[in-house]
């Protein structure tokens, strides 16, 4: 069934975060300043994206890429592209 998998990174003053759920299927969540922005109920193999947008003056929209690999060795990747610039998001472990 698999594990939840947190990606986090901090832009500035706002911390962005994504969370995948259980399983190959599972919803993903991206949060910015730890409230929901963009929501997938379920996701498949491949890329996901989600976009956000960062409060700013003026607004910093945002892509955020979730790939879940067709074979199930290989490790899920989560990137943020912000201002042009794709970024790897570090997974967090929660306790």
């Amino acid at each position: 069934m698999g594990r939840s998998h947190h990606f986090h990174l901090d832009q500035g003053s706002h911390s962005i975060t994504v969370n995948v759920g259980r399983g190959r299927s599972g919803e993903i969540e991206l949060l910015v300043n730890g409230k929901v922005i963009s929501y997938e109920g379920s996701h498949e193999s491949g890329t996901t994206v989600l976009a956000g947008v960062l409060p700013e003056d003026p607004p910093r929209p945002f892509l955020v890429r979730v790939r879940q690999p067709h074979f199930a060795p290989l490790r899920l990747r989560c990137t943020l592209e912000l201002d042009g610039v794709e970024q790897q998001m570090p997974e967090r472990l929660l306790v």
